[in-house]
């Protein structure tokens, strides 16, 4: 096999509790390309801490075959990576290795790709590389990620590249990226491969949409009463009122309250404040933010309004919620 084969050498460092679907998604692909090809245009390797395997969040350990100490030397010596992924999964808010941070700032000084995977971006703007960069992170984590790093340029993208920096959403967006890196590097022809090898029919574009349409979602067919809740989602930090909400849509507030009766079986007020709860349900469990920092966040003036709605919901209170989440992943643990 001729040196100048080889596309990329990629690192994937995994993080404990990483997501093996997008883990999984990343790597296939490029087997496939290899094959394909007949030769290895890609080369990989899979990095931990101390080159000991690493537990998945779905309990599946991987094994590592170098270390962090491995690849800093590696940056000036043959092993030289082109494109260093981090994979994490659940808990990325709350990762803090100061090496990890330290070697993803010297491959990015270096010129050298580095991206993140699922929850990713997460450790990438923790190592102070996504100030002012477009990045994409999954659904359910965007809420938090976008609180604690406000200068990040975040999106519900299924991917993003931005300055050298590849981030994407997790679960199958792994391999929508991968395919565009393929692509890139090679053809579409060998794209078209992939995907039948993969038996996927498309490569889907960075800005496809992360979850259902909200017509599919909701099984809600009036589209004022769809475009009300897109307004509503659009504006949960600082909620509007129904007489805002009714010039928006050009109707009366009785008509509102009418089609709402009738399509979500509850008023907007209603479900206004579910999907706002909704929402602080999401950062309780996706992040670390202080109670009172989610309240604000979603829009109430103070943390008792906040826990009593919370509570007259779900059950329980906003800190038994962050509680019980704990308690569930120490025990996965």
């Amino acid at each position: 096999m001729e040196a100048n084969s080889v596309k990329r050498t990629i690192v994937f460092y995994v993080i404990p509790d990483f997501s093996m679907i997008a883990f999984a998604t990343a790597i296939e692909p490029l087997r496939i390309a290899n094959r394909m090809l007949g030769y290895d245009s890609y080369r990989w390797r899979v990095a931990s801490i101390d080159a000991g395997p690493v537990r998945a969040s779905n309990g599946v350990e991987v094994a590592a075959n170098t270390s962090l100490e491995d690849e800093r030397r590696s940056l000036t010596g043959e092993n030289r990576p082109s494109m260093v992924f981090v994979c994490s999964g659940i808990n990325a808010d709350s990762f803090s290795q100061k090496s990890v941070q330290a070697w993803l700032r010297e491959v990015h000084n270096r010129n050298i790709a580095v991206g993140g995977l699922c929850t990713g971006a997460y450790i990438l703007a923790a190592a102070g590389l996504l100030s002012g960069k477009r990045c994409a992170i999954h659904w359910e984590d965007l809420p938090g990620f976008a609180e604690k790093y406000p200068r990040a340029d975040v999106y519900a993208d299924l991917f993003e590249v931005d300055d050298n920096i590849y981030t994407c959403a997790g679960g199958t967006a792994a391999l929508d990226m991968m395919l565009n890196l393929i692509g890139e590097d090679h053809d579409d022809n060998l794209v078209n491969r992939v995907c039948e090898q993969a038996l996927t029919d498309r490569v889907r574009s960075p800005h496809d949409r992360q979850r259902l349409p909200l017509r599919a979602r909701l099984g809600v067919q009036n589209s004022k009463v769809l475009s009300i809740i897109e307004l509503m989602e659009a504006n949960l930090s600082e909620p509007l009122s129904l007489l805002e909400i009714a010039d928006f849509a050009g109707l009366s507030r009785r008509q509102i309250e009418r089609l709402f009766r009738q399509e979500m079986g509850r008023s907007p007020a209603r479900y206004y404040l579910e999907i706002r709860l909704d929402r602080a349900r999401h950062l309780l469990v996706q992040s670390s933010m202080p109670v009172v920092e989610v309240a604000v966040a979603c829009g109430f003036v103070s943390a008792s309004h906040f826990s009593k709605c919370y509570r007259e919901l779900y059950g329980r209170s906003p800190q038994q919620e962050r509680a019980d989440r704990k308690q569930l992943l120490t025990s996965v643990a």
